[in-house]
């Protein structure tokens, strides 16, 4: 596609989107995702893991953007 990279492994990931190859794989229920994070992310809803914690009221939510929806709530 000609897009360039300045690091081998930015290109690497970047070519995943083109062949659709998904390596990381989850131990769990063996969905499989392109990205490392995406797995780790994933992961969370096997843990039930909640990191991003409301700061006006506390409740915890697994993905940022859940915390970030709720957190409109609060503002109106």
């Amino acid at each position: 596609c000609g897009v360039k990279f300045r690091l081998c492994s930015q290109l690497f990931h970047h070519q995943r989107t083109h062949t659709g190859e998904r390596l990381h794989k989850c131990g769990e229920c063996g969905v499989k995702f392109r990205l490392c994070s995406q797995l780790f992310h994933h992961q969370r809803t096997h843990t039930g893991e909640r990191l991003h914690k409301c700061g006006e009221c506390g409740v915890k939510f697994r993905l940022c953007s859940q915390l970030f929806h709720h957190q409109r709530t609060h503002t109106g």
